[in-house]
């Protein structure tokens, strides 16, 4: 899934440049061809699609070379995650209705792939064997609000992997003193929004839960990969409803199961994660940038041009950011709050600035 603009990475990520385009770790791949590269450990290239805006389909197609004009599957309009899935959903079912499916997003990290590698290969498995719907959780490690969180049945779980469980209950990003609570009673997951199941298991979900989509794109059966395909779609996204994943079928099926694993994970969703992933001076400040020169400044993530030469004084868990010539600098703890910045923005000075 490659389709979102990334605006609480705002200035950095932009409506144009959104930030699964943009190689923020400095490594010299974009999230998107890290996790494509990470995926073909997994499946050959040909078996990897992407789902995102039509707008974006010419930056997929240079960054991933590898990916063929039809693995690109273009959404005419934003319509959250279920729509996205169950547009992939009958693309792949006229190609191989017995495919097994792991549904990802294109701009989380990974730091530990080999583990990865074998988390998913385990699930993968999971689901031919069992009508599942299987999602990732992550030990959490730390109080966090900008995630979401899974609640497991620690008195059911799979007898072939003890790592797999029966999931009690999805709880969207809590409040700090819910998340600390969660984190204390030590059967509560981040949610990290990746799913594996099998192609005929979640299309009889959307069946169950979400009819009213399910029926929309059903209707294209015969139409998906031919010349008929487009037309179709850009006329169900004009009547689709907007409905994520997670509440349109997660949360009310009653065959949910979560993989507790530990591999490395960030939804790279915030600054603040960012920040915890990036390498930290004497006086835990992370700098990008050639020219920055920081004095009694300390736990900030400071983020700037190459030539730009810049002064920071008595700075304490700051954001500061610039990026095609807007700065944005926030106290690391309101960050939640940047992506009311964006739509203030929007309103009072143009699109041009998001």
């Amino acid at each position: 899934m490659a389709g979102g603009i990334g605006a609480r990475f705002w200035p950095m990520s932009r409506q144009n440049h959104p930030k699964q385009f943009i190689d923020i770790l400095g490594t010299g791949e974009t999230l998107i061809q890290s996790t494509f590269n990470r995926f073909r450990k997994v499946c050959p290239a040909e078996n990897i699609y992407i789902v995102t805006n039509e707008i974006y389909k010419k930056q997929v197609l240079e960054q991933l070379p590898d990916i063929k004009d039809e693995q690109v599957l273009c959404e005419p309009s934003r319509r959250n995650t279920a729509p996205c899935i169950a547009y992939a959903n009958y693309r792949i079912f006229q190609i191989n209705p017995e495919a097994n499916v792991v549904v990802a997003p294109s701009d989380h990290i990974i730091l530990k792939e080999d583990i990865f590698t074998e988390v998913i290969t385990a699930a993968l498995d999971t689901a031919e064997k069992n009508r599942w719907l299987l999602t990732l959780g992550i030990q959490p490690s730390r109080p966090d609000t900008g995630y979401g969180y899974i609640q497991f049945d620690e008195g059911i779980t799979y007898e072939n992997d003890n790592r797999i469980k029966k999931v009690k209950t999805f709880t969207e990003k809590p409040q700090l003193e819910m998340a600390q609570q969660f984190l204390s009673s030590g059967d509560f997951l981040w949610n990290s929004g990746i799913f594996i199941w099998k192609l005929k298991t979640i299309m009889a979900a959307f069946d169950k839960h979400l009819p009213d989509v399910n029926q929309l794109f059903s209707a294209g059966a015969g139409k998906y990969n031919t010349a008929e395909e487009s037309s179709f779609i850009q006329q169900t996204y004009s009547v689709c409803k907007s409905i994520s994943i997670d509440y349109g079928v997660m949360e009310k099926a009653d065959n949910v199961y979560v993989l507790s694993s530990d591999f490395g994970w960030s939804d790279l969703g915030t600054w603040g994660s960012l920040y915890d992933t990036r390498k930290k001076d004497e006086h835990k400040n992370t700098v990008v940038g050639q020219n920055v020169l920081l004095y009694n400044s300390h736990n900030c993530i400071v983020n700037m041009p190459k030539e730009k030469l810049v002064v920071l004084q008595g700075l304490d868990d700051y954001i500061v950011v610039e990026d095609d010539g807007i700065l944005l600098v926030c106290r690391k703890g309101d960050e939640q709050q940047i992506r009311q910045f964006v739509n203030d923005v929007m309103i009072e000075k143009g699109e041009k600035f998001v």
